[in-house]
């Protein structure tokens, strides 16, 4: 007979998947009363992204300490960002001097702690999600490089000395720089 309604408490449904454990493996493996969450095996390719499981981070493989890192250079960065709004919203560079220099530190200062956390990305990327000793290092290095170059190209800017053989010429010192120092052994 069919009963139409609720369904008996001592019979529970549950929807299996890949993901979903077992109950043997429950047996196993003690819950503590915290939930099971699905952790991601890297190597794991899935056929499309509806198929890979709602809880599923490809984060998950980054160490705390390394996205922290990262949100913290992006924080600076977003503060460093409104200084710069700020100093241009605030201060004429034609009628104060210092404010064009102020600004130019401030401009470089942002664009190169916005692009650390970029840097490293990249290359945790590319070693496929293992991060070595000394990518923080390089990304920081590579920040700087870019804060300098971006504020030497604002003072020229402001100076009226700008020109795009100065700039190329300042990149392929730059180029050459970095190639010669991030060199992997």
């Amino acid at each position: 007979m069919i009963r139409l309604g609720r369904r008996p408490l001592s019979a529970p449904t549950r929807a299996r998947g890949a993901w979903l454990p077992s109950e043997s493996s429950l047996s196993r493996a003690p819950l503590d009363g915290k939930v099971r969450t699905f952790r991601p095996d890297p190597t794991t390719r899935y056929e499309r992204l509806s198929a890979r499981p709602l809880d599923a981070l490809d984060s998950v493989v980054m160490e705390a300490r390394d996205r922290l890192t990262n949100l913290g250079f992006f924080a600076a960065a977003a503060f460093a960002w409104i200084l710069v709004a700020i100093v241009l919203m605030t201060r004429d560079p034609r009628i104060d001097t210092g404010a064009g220099y102020v600004g130019a530190l401030l401009i470089g200062l942002a664009f190169g702690l916005t692009t650390v956390p970029v840097f490293w990305l990249a290359v945790f990327r590319r070693h496929r999600r293992i991060a070595y000793h000394g990518d923080w290092l390089r990304a920081s290095r590579r920040g700087a490089w870019v804060a300098v170059v971006v504020a030497v190209f604002v003072v020229l800017r402001l100076l009226g000395a700008f020109q795009p053989p100065i700039a190329l010429f300042i990149l392929a010192l730059v180029t050459v720089a970095e190639a010669t120092l991030s060199v992997e052994r």
